[in-house]
């Protein structure tokens, strides 16, 4: 699995070519036994999260936007995209 982030327990993929389902930028998220998928505007789309973890998502996707974008936009595409370490000054 392409991993894009990890930080404070959740991992984040971006999967190639994986525009179909869903129809819009998206990444899938874990969380211990926990799954989602989350739109790049921070919607859940499905699964489920713990809240505090779904908001920590959704301050990182806010502060990382272009990052997240670009991985997807290459993604899509089928190339590979580079992962990113998160300043935890950044997320509050």
């Amino acid at each position: 699995m392409p991993r894009f982030l990890s930080f404070n327990g959740i991992i984040i993929y971006i999967y190639f070519m994986d525009y179909d389902f869903h129809k819009l930028p998206h990444f899938h998220m874990k969380y211990g036994e926990f799954s989602a998928s989350v739109g790049l505007d921070g919607t859940l789309l499905a699964g489920s999260i713990p809240a505090k973890q779904l908001h920590i998502i959704q301050t990182i996707v806010k502060e990382y936007e272009k990052e997240f974008k670009e991985a997807w936009d290459k993604a899509v595409s089928g190339e590979n995209f580079s992962q990113i370490k998160v300043d935890k000054k950044r997320v509050k």
